[in-house]
């Protein structure tokens, strides 16, 4: 039966039904009765496994196919009216061409399937800063997913009412799961989303990137303010006082580590705590003071399963206890629970690997689980998640941080001189590339804001949007950060031991924020003293941060023609102060 009275949803829901023939539709209330009968259901079939309830209560495992095991890059598309709005970053499609190209695709491919119309806020359910979206799938892996990872079922659509059309359209069917015909299609101007031939996380569950990125991003832009892949967090001081940081990074830079970061005992002995808003998404929208207010979109994390351990990241390691779904992960038959690479160092012996094959992790060459194998868990989980993470207000946020992976380049951490300088350090983003991925090893890879595959429209645009934003804050915008924990020596190994230490490097940000430490101009901005950095109970000494703090000004000649070549890609479309922050660089580097 149908869960409201919109005559928008009503009327799409209609049509969609009519376009893929299913047996059945079931509306998701999101009531405990019904997600416990689909969990059962989906156990039955075998599309789940239910895994050991002592120990992991609530927890299931499920496996993809070979074929459909991560984002396909590729085969997404931003489906807007003209070209130069996708802009060169995106793979871009007439709609009238997709729509004409898919609509055959979906056409009776839910015979013999069941949809199920998943209603879903992004954000705390009557938050002015929260959006609607309804997503039909024909997948109860997808139902059970979206339950942790959205406010999903009825409540979603008192925040839409009865008579508004602000809703994100999902449509998503596994049909045969052929890579060959695999799309995950973005039309910004219609606010809607189809996803087919792939039954993975990232490509399916369509409130995560597709919404609340790709399509948010487009709206943040028209109705003034900003979807940003950024994590959340609070640094609580032994007053009570909490400052709150957002942070963006591209992939295998530490973000969700540094979501749950764990203080070192100099800052905990002294009463300091971290509280974790959000490990992968930020909406950010200005307050009645003035200021940038942040909500998490999402309702769980869907975190990368191999190398979670308890010293990498035991709150999210925490998380991951209860009603979690692990995907591709290895099934230790000894004890029905799961383990993945770098969990600890037992694999079991008697196990069955992501791809369902028998495997003895004491002898096998291959790997148990996938590399990009995943969790869903609940954020209520986290054993740090913020007493604000419902707030329907959001958190006021102080401090912007960008970072990348550098071995030489970056400093430690450097300030911005100004919104305009911090857009420009956004925007020039960089990572070198690691062994995780294929190809050349320390290739410099750029990546403004860590938003390069999710930015729904021309990242050009994208550059003027922030400088908007900067313009509407004045004064009341956070300062702009950039950090690097990826320094190494002469030998390739990291100078700075990272982890929960790199709280050290967040204690000189809050600081500046609040108006208590000093900071020394450099070429490229503002710079700590290197005795600002508290190195206490570390095995580094002085001369090393003033090493970590070095500006190489020939390495950074060549950034500034690697940035130039960069920019080239945006045309006409690349705002004008962004110009002039590269000409400033320069002429500081000549100085």
């Amino acid at each position: 039966m149908a869960l409201t009275k919109n005559k928008n949803v009503l009327t799409w829901v209609d049509d969609m039904v009519a376009l893929c023939k299913p047996d059945q539709v079931v509306w998701i209330d999101g009531s405990e009765e019904q997600l416990a009968s689909l969990r059962k259901e989906a156990i039955a079939t075998g599309e789940m496994e239910e895994l050991n309830q002592e120990k992991l209560p609530g927890c299931l495992l499920h496996r993809t196919l070979q074929n459909d095991v991560a984002r396909v890059e590729s085969r997404t598309f931003i489906c807007s009216r003209k070209e130069e709005d996708a802009g060169p970053t995106n793979n871009w499609c007439d709609p009238k061409e997709m729509y004409a190209k898919l609509t055959p695709m979906y056409d009776g491919v839910m015979k013999g399937r069941t949809m199920y119309v998943i209603p879903y806020s992004m954000g705390p359910i009557g938050s002015a800063l929260a959006k609607v979206g309804v997503e039909l799938t024909d997948s109860i892996y997808v139902v059970l997913n979206m339950d942790i990872m959205t406010r999903m079922g009825k409540a979603a659509f008192e925040n839409l009412g009865e008579t508004s059309n602000d809703f994100v359209r999902g449509l998503h069917s596994k049909a045969n799961v052929d890579p060959e015909n695999r799309y995950i299609v973005h039309f910004p101007e219609d606010n809607t989303i189809w996803s087919i031939n792939s039954a993975y996380g990232g490509n399916v569950l369509l409130g995560k990137k597709c919404f609340a990125l790709r399509i948010a991003s487009y709206q943040g832009k028209n109705e003034g303010w900003m979807a940003e892949h950024m994590l959340i967090l609070g640094i609580e001081n032994p007053q009570g006082e909490v400052t709150y940081i957002t942070a963006a990074f591209p992939s295998a830079c530490g973000k969700t580590n540094l979501a749950m970061l764990i203080p070192p005992e100099i800052y905990e002995k002294q009463g300091y705590k971290v509280w974790t808003v959000g490990d992968d998404i930020a909406w950010l929208k200005p307050g009645k003071d003035g200021r940038l207010y942040a909500i998490n979109p999402e309702n769980g994390f869907f975190g990368v399963a191999p190398g979670t351990n308890t010293k990498s990241n035991h709150n999210a390691l925490e998380s991951t206890k209860k009603n979690t779904i692990f995907t591709n992960v290895a099934h230790n038959l000894e004890d029905n629970t799961v383990w993945w690479e770098g969990l600890d160092k037992n694999p079991p012996e008697n196990a069955i690997d992501w791809l369902g094959k028998p495997w003895n992790g004491k002898t096998s060459t291959e790997k148990g689980a996938h590399p990009n194998s995943r969790f869903t868990a609940p954020a209520k989980n986290c054993p740090c998640i913020s007493k604000e993470f419902d707030n329907p207000e959001g958190v006021p946020i102080s401090a912007m941080i960008f970072g990348g992976r550098r071995a030489k380049t970056a400093p430690l951490v450097y300030q911005s001189r100004s919104w305009e300088h911090g857009v420009f350090v956004g925007s020039t983003m960089a990572s070198e590339t690691t062994a995780a991925a294929t190809g050349a090893v320390g290739v410099v890879r750029r990546d403004p804001m860590a938003m390069l595959p999710f930015c729904g429209y021309h990242m050009g645009d994208y550059f003027a949007h922030w400088l908007e934003m900067g313009e509407k804050l004045g004064d009341k915008a956070p300062k702009i950060f950039n950090v690097n924990w990826f320094r190494t020596d002469d030998e390739g190994h990291f100078i700075w031991p990272g982890f929960g230490d790199n709280m050290r490097v967040l204690m000189w940000i809050v600081d500046r924020c609040n108006g208590k430490a000093n900071a020394v101009e450099t070429p490229i901005g503002y710079e700590p003293k290197p005795e600002d950095i508290n190195i206490k109970g570390l095995d580094i000494d002085l001369d090393t941060v003033k090493d970590l703090l070095n500006v190489d000004i020939d390495l950074w000649k060549e950034e500034a023609k690697g940035i130039h070549e960069f920019y080239a890609k945006f045309g006409d479309k690349l705002p004008k102060p962004l110009e002039k922050e590269l000409a400033t660089l320069e002429a500081n580097l000549n100085k």
